[in-house]
C-alpha cells in the first residue's frame, strides 16, 4: 500500500491511495487541469484510477469531483447527506455509502467512519489491505471514542492539524469564523491532533502526515512541535503535507 497527496489545505484537497491493484482518490478540490498537473508531478496516471471517494460536500474537497469523474468516467462514492449538499451532481455512476458500514473496491477494504463537522453527513476513511492500515482523517472539530478506536492500529495516519489555538485567537479571521474553526464542528487544533496521536499504537506507525494546516493560523514547525511534545521524541515519520506541493509517495513496508 502506498499513498500521496495532490494538495492539502483550504484551497483544495486530494489524497491518492494505491493498494492491491486498486487506485482511489479521496476528495478532489481542484480543477481537472490542476489535478492532471499535480498527478503528473507524482508520476501518476489518472486513467488508472478506479474511483473517487468523497468525505463531505465543502468545496475544497468536492469542488472538482464531478468534472474529474466526467473526464475520466469514474464512479463516485459518497454519503446521501453529502450528495444532498452537492451542487454539481451530473455524474453517471453515483454509489451511496454509509459512514457505519465498510465496503470493498476490488481487493481494498474501505472503512468509513463519521466525524463531527459542519456538513450534512461527513465521514473519513480507513483503508486496509494485506494486514496494513491507512487512516485518513481531517475536517473535524472533536475526537470521539469511535474515531480513536478506528484509528488505534494504523500503520500510516494522515491527520488534520489545522490551527494553533493562540494563532487562531490573534489572527485575521472575523470572530464568527474563529468560533467555527475552533468549535466542535470545525477543525482540529495542534493540541487535539497530538492528543489523538498519543492514544494510538505508535509502535505500528510507519508514517504520520499532518494535513490541512491553515496558512493563516498555523505553521509546520508548530504542528510538528505539538506532536513531538506529546510523544516526548522527534519522530522521523512525522511530516507535514503542503497546499501547493502536496505530499510525495509514501509506502507501507
Amino acid at each position: 500500500m502506498r499513498f500521496a497527496m495532490l494538495g492539502s489545505g483550504s484551497k483544495g484537497n486530494g489524497t491518492l491511495v494505491d493498494a492491491g491493484g486498486v487506485r482511489v482518490l479521496v476528495d478532489c478540490g481542484f480543477a481537472v487541469r490542476e489535478v492532471e498537473a499535480r498527478a503528473k508531478r507524482l508520476d501518476f496516471d489518472l486513467q488508472s484510477l478506479d474511483a473517487i471517494l468523497v468525505t463531505h460536500e465543502h468545496g475544497d474537497h468536492l469542488g472538482g469531483v464531478a468534472r474529474l469523474a466526467r473526464a475520466y468516467d469514474l464512479p463516485v462514492y459518497l454519503t446521501r447527506g453529502s450528495y444532498q449538499g452537492w451542487r454539481d451532481t451530473q455524474v453517471d455512476d453515483i454509489r451511496f455509502i454509509t459512514p457505519h458500514e465498510p465496503f470493498h473496491i476490488g481487493a481494498l477494504t474501505v472503512r468509513p467512519f463519521p466525524v463531527p463537522h459542519d456538513a450534512k453527513e461527513p465521514c473519513q476513511f480507513a483503508f486496509e489491505r494485506a494486514g496494513k492500515k491507512l487512516g485518513v482523517v481531517s475536517d473535524l472539530g472533536a475526537i470521539t471514542q469511535h474515531i480513536r478506536y478506528v484509528l488505534s492500529d494504523c500503520d500510516a495516519l494522515l491527520l488534520e492539524a489545522n490551527h494553533d489555538v493562540a494563532m487562531l485567537a490573534k489572527g485575521p479571521y472575523p470572530q464568527k469564523l474563529k468560533d467555527r474553526v475552533g468549535g466542535g464542528l470545525g477543525h482540529l487544533s495542534n493540541v487535539q491532533s497530538a492528543s489523538l496521536v498519543r492514544s494510538v499504537q505508535q509502535e505500528r506507525l510507519q508514517h504520520l502526515v499532518l494535513t490541512h494546516l491553515s496558512e493563516q493560523n498555523n505553521t509546520p514547525a508548530l504542528a510538528r512541535a505539538a506532536i513531538c511534545e506529546a510523544l516526548e521524541q522527534d519522530p522521523s515519520w512525522c511530516v507535514c503535507a503542503e497546499q501547493e506541493a502536496g505530499l510525495s509517495w509514501r509506502e507501507l513496508a
